[in-house]
């Protein structure tokens, strides 16, 4: 069945304020939940923030008062919608327990978007950040066994690997390299735009994360660790807004949002199975379609566009959490030894790169390194999850 937002109704904005006890949502179940439940919440609060800190820049950059009054009414219920996402993750879980969670959305949200991608390019972009989240969430299960001494197949629930990707050291580039060729936003497939803010908020929401729990421990490597991997998720975030086309108009990114966020709930309320979430993701969307109704007529009103003009008539099939171990190896067998140099991609280290790596490690082991050497330390292993056989590259399998 066809599913057109810009046909559908939803609850009018003047009954969509909830009071406290509305928001006062009862949180998963880590310990029965389906993983991909805890990856769809994370993915959702992270679309909500983007939301929230782009109608925050737009008002700050308009000068007609009415318009920021509109986007403020908007904007407190896109807060709220974000407090009760996010909300439903557990108090019970650790912040290393809700990080192994992050960087599972990571692998299999940018492995099914890299998958879906129509454009080459900007599947090539996912595809070389994938390697590197996957790499990240290797580092952070072997320090989760080190402090925790609890294992990640508890949080993932083999349902994604954990074995190396891209070596964390090597994901350090000069900044100018981080920088990719936007889509061409009159030509790019309407899901190409919403691949680009799907992503972009994820990795956006892991950054700030990291930025703001990393010095939350007291254990010298995992401070460490944050700090390293959270300076990567700046490039990635670098990496994916460049992708989106800078030439869009303030109302033509205001519906882009909004409609990407129906998209989101739509596709989420298909596919979960906790009724009780269910419910909150089909709520969402009729308070989304009221949202994007509203940004359409701000865009007409003050870009003399119509909103169908850019947007997808229909939208496209559900995005989808699942299981994408074949596509990860194969990616790790073929493009483990990729780097980048301007916005392309290259297999030999250049001088720029090579740079960069002196500078930040200055010699020296960086923390992605070192977890592994005191995690093998204390239980004389790695820890992996290795569920379909031995690492695709055999310079990266258990020695």
């Amino acid at each position: 069945m066809t599913f057109n937002p810009l046909e559908q109704r939803g609850i009018p904005l003047d009954r969509q304020l909830r009071n406290w006890r509305e928001l006062n949502v009862e949180p998963i179940d880590p310990d029965h939940c389906d993983p991909y439940t805890r990856c769809r919440v994370i993915t959702m609060n992270g679309i909500e923030v983007e939301a929230i800190l782009f109608s925050h820049q737009m008002a700050r950059h308009t000068v007609d008062p009415e318009v920021k009054r509109q986007l403020a009414r908007v904007r407190y219920i896109e807060a709220q919608q974000q407090k009760a996402v996010n909300w439903l993750l557990p108090g019970v879980s650790s912040v290393l327990e809700t990080t192994i969670a992050y960087e599972q959305v990571a692998v299999d949200l940018t492995a099914w978007v890299a998958r879906m991608e129509p454009d080459p390019y900007l599947k090539q972009a996912y595809q070389f950040g994938v390697l590197e989240d996957f790499d990240h969430l290797y580092r952070y299960a072997n320090l989760y066994e080190m402090i925790e001494h609890r294992k990640a197949e508890s949080i993932v629930d083999n349902l994604t690997e954990v074995m190396p990707g891209r070596p964390t050291r090597f994901h350090h580039r000069d900044p100018v390299d981080n920088v990719r060729d936007p889509y061409a936003k009159d030509e790019a497939n309407p899901l190409s735009k919403l691949h680009a803010l799907t992503i972009m908020s994820a990795e956006q929401q892991t950054m700030n994360f990291y930025m703001n729990t990393g010095p939350t421990y007291m254990e010298p490597i995992a401070r460490q660790l944050y700090q390293e991997i959270g300076l990567i998720e700046e490039e990635h975030v670098t990496h994916y807004e460049s992708l989106v086309d800078p030439g869009e108009t303030w109302w033509e990114q205001l519906v882009n949002h909004e409609y990407n966020e129906c998209y989101l709930y739509y596709s989420f309320m298909e596919q979960e199975s906790d009724p009780r979430v269910k419910a909150i993701w089909e709520l969402h969307l009729n308070m989304e379609l009221e949202h994007l109704h509203a940004a359409c007529d701000l865009m007409r009103r003050h870009d003399g566009r119509d909103p169908a003009s850019v947007l997808a008539p229909q939208l496209p099939n559900v995005l989808t959490f699942e299981p994408n171990k074949d596509y990860v190896r194969e990616l790790l067998d073929t493009q483990l030894d990729l780097t980048t140099l301007g916005a392309g991609y290259v297999r030999e280290a250049h001088e720029r790169f090579e740079r960069m790596q002196e500078q930040i490690h200055g010699g020296e082991a960086p923390p992605s390194d070192r977890v592994m050497t005191e995690h093998d330390t204390m239980f004389g292993r790695e820890y992996r999850v290795q569920t379909e056989g031995e690492h695709p590259d055999p310079a990266q399998r258990e020695k």
